[in-house]
């Protein structure tokens, strides 16, 4: 009984993340961009954790490896954000979902953690998921069907999944630096890696200007970046007081979540293939959850 409080918490996490992408789209039919959406939403909570505490920014100086986990949490925002604005939602969470995966390779790269033969087999079964979800039926050969099938949504949404599975090994290394500075440089992350695609792509002319500014999505963008605290906060609350397999059990519901929303709102298709492929990395992703 003790755990049930801790996992409604953290299914509230897994259910902003799981439908933010509607009202991301919404900001984007409003004409605001999703890197334009990522700074506004990124600078407000910037903004909240500087009120709670207003030194926190000294920390990126006294705790240079932040910089690190800044950049790896700003990508990680920047993809996933405008991977389900632009992508079938399904397809975006699946791909973004290889993250279980991409944390084998990692950990043993930076945290020297070797990975055993059920670990192989869990990365295995994970790529040969994605290979089903972006190779045609027909296919003549890899290299020429991926160059046809990969999308720039399925791209944002690999590279999200691998930059979020850095953050998470550099969370675990980084555990010596506060809470509070940790949270800081991934907000700022957002805010800044965003803005600096959206000058960029402002300049190329593959991003539009920012809209001009009406309550409509200025409301939606306030109430989404508090929605993402709301979330931060349940994870925060409820990681520690359950175990760490429960806990990544109960994430993988932002699957279930974002494309149940997706389907039902029309923003999301699924074939044989893309439920094939979703489940082998669903099951990739559930199987590392438990220690072997």
């Amino acid at each position: 009984m003790a755990k049930i409080l801790p996992v409604g918490v953290l299914l509230i996490n897994a259910f902003i993340w799981g439908v933010s992408w509607w009202p991301l789209r919404e900001l984007q039919t409003a004409g605001l961009h999703p890197l334009w959406s990522t700074v506004i939403m990124y600078c407000f909570a910037m903004a909240i954790v500087i009120l709670y505490k207003p030194n926190v920014w000294r920390t990126l100086s006294s705790h240079p490896q932040l910089w690190l986990l800044l950049l790896a949490s700003g990508m990680t925002n920047v993809s996933f954000n405008w991977a389900v604005s632009i992508g079938d939602v399904v397809r975006v969470l699946i791909l973004f979902y290889l993250m279980p995966a991409w944390v084998v390779l990692l950990a043993w790269l930076i945290l020297n953690e070797r990975p055993n033969r059920f670990a192989f087999f869990r990365l295995a079964l994970a790529m040969a998921g994605v290979l089903i979800v972006l190779l045609p039926i027909s296919s003549i050969s890899l290299s020429s069907a991926l160059s046809q099938s990969l999308s720039f949504a399925d791209v944002l949404s690999i590279l999200g999944g691998f930059t979020f599975a850095l953050t998470q090994v550099l969370l675990k290394r980084m555990g010596d630096a506060p809470k509070e500075g940790r949270l800081f440089a991934m907000f700022a992350g957002g805010a800044m890696l965003a803005a600096l695609a959206g000058a960029q792509g402002l300049a190329q002319g593959w991003v539009s200007t920012l809209p001009e500014v009406n309550v409509y999505w200025l409301s939606v963008a306030a109430l989404l970046a508090i929605a993402f605290m709301v979330g931060n906060a349940a994870l925060q609350y409820a990681a520690p007081r359950l175990p760490a397999n429960t806990t990544a059990v109960v994430m993988l519901t932002e699957i279930i979540f974002g494309s149940l929303s997706a389907i039902w709102l029309g923003a999301a298709m699924i074939d044989a293939k893309t439920l094939l492929g979703g489940s082998l990395i669903f099951i990739a992703a559930a199987l590392a959850t438990h220690q072997s």
